[in-house]
């Protein structure tokens, strides 16, 4: 399918007001406006991140009552249960409340979901463990603002409840003494988009000022929470990126043995950068919960000891091979199954159900249909006689709000424009995958039915030089609201050394008007050998990374699209 190269379009005059100011390349001028940064001032904040930048705490709704009840319960020695959902952001949540509480209180215990048993958020199972071990008082991170009949009958034991959560609340808040959420309507946090982990980060941040105590404490802490803004793909803007520059800067010279042992197992090189630990660090997180007891990626974070470590982060990397096994086993079924549906290129949507499908591992192979497919899709698998599935989309169409004109045929649903969760009885899915489809259909519009490379600039071959990329990477980290740039370099031809490898791959060797060679990899787009090889120039969409090889460091292009 041809996809379409959108030029993103900016203001030329604050473009060339910037040039002027910073004196640097206009393609850097024009990322920089692109992200909304049009003064000398806001370039220098932008490109020295510091953590001085970080917000009030206590500006967020409900601290001062989070605060004092968390400094009452240490003081008191109050048994205290840390409840975290069994995802990258809760679980990172979990182990740095812990990290950090357990310098100064003992009575202390934590509690991850069951997926399958529990599913998500705060669980009654869960209520009733806090009651039968003697707890008092729960910190629900990453989730509880939804949690309104789990947290009343905790107050009927007795127990009290502080909640991190940075989902959109909807509906009433639950009787908690604490709903920290800066989604809440009512809350004035000047910054929207923490994780779960921020926001607990937040509450240990007005722990300290609220005693008086420095929050260097506090920096030590940063690598737990850059692995949960990575993971959880929250925007990487404002006290995201602050917080994720220092916390990558902590990754990549941990010393905490969980840690340093998940990036082994990963086989990722130091230094490692966001789309490491998305792609690389966060799948091992997750594989505990979507096949087994994500306590387990709890235990790993906190562990001390080197070969516990290890131990904890082989069993994770056994996992995680299981996990893409059953996701290549969906995919290949779920691509079959779909293209055997009569009048399938017609649809625009895909909603597909078998009972044998792994419900911890269908969202990931959800997402692979959109990239295939290039349409809002759905599996479901059954689960305790229910249909259970995850729901993922094309960039642009609200896939939460097309499932929620069905919801008269759901048990219950949740999620994000971007990403959902869904259960209802089996024998209601032929019926809503007509109604679903009939929803996208209305609503979808063309241009969301064609896949976008969004553009930010053209750039010739000859300005990516060392110092080109020098400027480029202070740009970083990259996430939603700042993502890598994509450039496009025009009238390209192959200097002779294009190679097809194996798995459908090329590798790129191209120069531009008789300049240097440039080097590229462009995934699974093999097709295009032989165009490449014509020697008629073509253009070319990429993204620039610079390549670690035998102690050697060069720069090469990750290509996005070829226009051949």
């Amino acid at each position: 399918m041809r996809k379409h190269w959108n030029l993103l379009p900016v203001d030329e005059a604050a473009v060339n007001h910037l040039h002027e100011a910073l004196k640097i390349h206009p393609v850097f001028c024009r990322l920089l406006v692109q992200r909304g940064i049009t003064t000398f001032e806001e370039a220098r904040t932008f490109f020295r991140p510091d953590l001085s930048q970080l917000h009030d705490a206590f500006l967020m709704a409900d601290m001062p009552a989070a605060a004092e009840r968390l400094d009452r319960a240490i003081r008191n020695s109050e048994r205290i249960l840390l409840y975290g959902d069994y995802d990258v952001d809760g679980t990172t949540s979990v182990a740095l409340m812990y990290s950090f509480l357990s310098k100064r209180h003992r009575n202390l215990d934590y509690y991850i979901p069951d997926r399958y048993k529990e599913g998500y958020g705060v669980s009654m199972a869960g209520v009733e463990y806090a009651r039968e071990t003697g707890v008092s008082l729960v910190v629900a991170m990453d989730c509880g603002v939804q949690a309104r009949a789990q947290i009343a009958k905790a107050k009927e034991y007795g127990i009290d409840f502080i909640v991190c959560d940075h989902h959109l609340p909807d509906g009433p808040l639950p009787e908690a003494v604490a709903v920290l959420d800066p989604m809440r309507p009512d809350c004035g946090y000047p910054f929207k988009g923490l994780s779960g982990c921020g926001v607990a980060f937040k509450l240990a941040q007005a722990f300290l000022q609220k005693n008086n105590q420095p929050e260097e404490e506090l920096y030590e802490l940063l690598d737990l929470l850059a692995l949960s803004i990575a993971a959880d793909i929250v925007p990487m803007v404002g006290e995201n990126r602050v917080l994720a520059h220092f916390g990558l800067e902590r990754v990549n010279r941990t010393e905490r043995p969980g840690l340093k042992a998940l990036i082994e197992q990963s086989g990722k090189q130091r230094p490692l950068s966001i789309s490491d630990v998305v792609f690389g660090l966060a799948p091992l997180i997750n594989a505990a919960g979507r096949l087994a007891d994500a306590q387990q990626a709890v235990k790993l974070l906190l562990s001390s000891e080197k070969i516990v470590a290890y131990d904890g982060a082989r069993v994770l990397g056994h996992r995680n091979q299981q996990r893409k096994e059953h996701d290549q086993n969906i995919q290949t079924e779920a691509i079959q199954l779909f293209e055997t549906t009569p009048g399938w290129q017609d649809l625009r949507s895909i909603v597909l159900f078998r009972e044998g499908w792994h419900k911890g591992v269908i969202g990931i192979a959800a997402a692979r249909m959109v990239e295939r497919f290039h349409r809002p899709a759905i599996l479901l698998t059954e689960s305790n006689g229910m249909a259970v599935g995850s729901a993922r989309t094309v960039p642009g169409f609200n896939v939460y709000r097309a499932i929620k004109t069905c919801e008269d045929l759901l048990v219950n649903f949740g999620g994000h424009d971007h990403a959902a969760g869904l259960t209802l009885p089996v024998e209601a899915v032929p019926e809503f995958r007509e109604r679903f489809e009939q929803a996208v259909r209305e609503t979808i519009r063309e241009e969301q039915r064609i896949p976008e490379v969004p553009v930010n600039a053209v750039l010739d071959l000859k300005d990516i030089t060392p110092a080109f990329w020098k400027i480029l990477k202070q740009f970083a980290p990259f996430g939603p609201g700042n993502r890598s740039p994509v450039f496009v370099s025009k009238n390209v031809v192959d200097t002779g050394y294009s190679r097809l490898l194996k798995g459908n791959h090329l590798r790129l060797a191209v120069r531009q008007n008789g300049g240097p060679a440039m080097y590229g990899m462009a995934f699974g787009m093999g097709e295009y050998f032989t165009k490449v090889t014509s020697k008629k120039p073509f253009h070319i969409a990429y993204k620039i990374e610079e390549e670690h090889w035998r102690g050697e460091k060069y720069l090469r292009m990750m290509v996005k699209d070829l226009w051949l």
